[in-house]
């Protein structure tokens, strides 16, 4: 006799309900094999490395968005514009930058309207990155209204040597004979102001060489000048040569909050890189598939014991399916056995 019609129904019933059993979402979140990425790349032959990063979430918070990977060339951007990245010293933490807007020994770039930005950071960016305190700036053309030279008594003006570099030096450059081969006037003696500036008659210095800290932002069309130059000092020795023999770019240095170095150290020392919060900007100790606040040995006791119950889970899955099809089968094959007695 054909068993009735409700219990092929339950039959096919139990069958679907064993086949779709689905795990936890967490767990199966917990399984992904996602690898724990460094945040150590490269970009031609310069290593990118932690406070810096290329991808999003790796290096220090104050640094994002600063290094960009174009063609095989590390650029700097900035809200003045883009800099080629010529060499990242993390022994020293430094940075050396060329600007193709900028003069320098050999030839004079400048325009009326200003050629190049200089260097100018974001507000919420000056802590943790600034040009070297042995990095001197040359402006050279400023106009006699530029901001440069307003607010000064007894026009006292902030250009000077920046260590042992100045203006006095890079006038002497061959690139000044070929500007003013081209008939231009000579400007004088200095008689416009005092410190290391070159003028005369009454009109503003021709080059006028001030560190950093004296201006905060080196923006050639605000300060009203034609062009800039930028050279640094590695050493306090002076150069062979007078400006011949300066290391033309600029050269800036990083810093970052002293708890950050503590927590780094621990994030990498259990096998972690040191990233960001892409929304809080907090420190994060990058670990594979997760993150942590402090270090990599903070969850991963849990974490571990998450991924080995993921990994069993499928077994025990299709050993509960098979249970609970053939309990249904077996109880309907009585009921069906007690319906044929009767």
């Amino acid at each position: 006799m054909a068993p009735p019609r409700s219990h092929l129904l339950a039959a096919a019933f139990l069958v679907l309900c064993a086949c779709t059993v689905a795990p936890p979402p967490a767990l199966v979140a917990a399984a992904a094999n996602v690898p724990i990425t460094t945040c150590r790349s490269f970009c031609g032959n310069i290593t990118v490395d932690y406070p810096f990063g290329l991808h999003a979430g790796c290096g220090h918070a104050g640094l994002r968005d600063l290094l960009f990977c174009i063609n095989g060339a590390l650029m700097l951007h900035l809200p003045s514009g883009s800099y080629r990245v010529l060499d990242i010293d993390y022994a020293y933490r430094g940075v050396t930058l060329h600007d193709p807007a900028m003069s320098d020994c050999r030839a004079l770039d400048r325009t009326p309207a200003g050629r190049g930005n200089g260097f100018v950071l974001e507000t919420w960016r000056e802590p943790y990155l600034s040009p070297d305190p042995d990095n001197v700036f040359l402006l050279l053309g400023c106009r006699a209204a530029s901001p440069l030279f307003q607010g000064f008594p007894d026009r006292h003006l902030p250009c000077r040597n920046v260590s042992g570099m100045g203006c006095a030096d890079y006038l002497a450059c061959p690139a000044w004979d070929d500007y003013y081969a081209a008939g231009r006037r000579w400007p004088g003696d200095g008689s416009f102001g005092g410190g290391d500036a070159v003028g005369g008659g009454g009109a503003p210095p021709e080059c006028c060489a001030v560190p950093w800290a004296a201006i905060r932002a080196v923006n050639v069309s605000r300060l009203e000048c034609e062009g800039y130059s930028s050279a640094y000092s590695l050493a306090p020795v002076r150069a062979a040569g007078g400006a011949a023999g300066w290391a033309y770019g600029i050269r800036v240095g990083w810093a970052l909050p002293e708890s950050n170095r503590g927590f780094c150290g621990a994030c990498r020392a259990t096998g972690g890189a040191c990233g960001h919060d892409m929304e809080s900007h907090a420190d994060l100790c990058l670990c594979g598939d997760w993150n942590s606040t402090s270090n990599c040995d903070s969850t991963a006791d849990a974490a571990r014991s998450s991924a080995a119950a993921a990994a069993h889970f499928p077994r025990a899955v299709a050993a509960g399916r098979w249970a609970v099809l053939a309990s249904g089968l077996t109880s309907m094959w009585w009921h069906a056995s007690r319906s044929n007695l009767w």
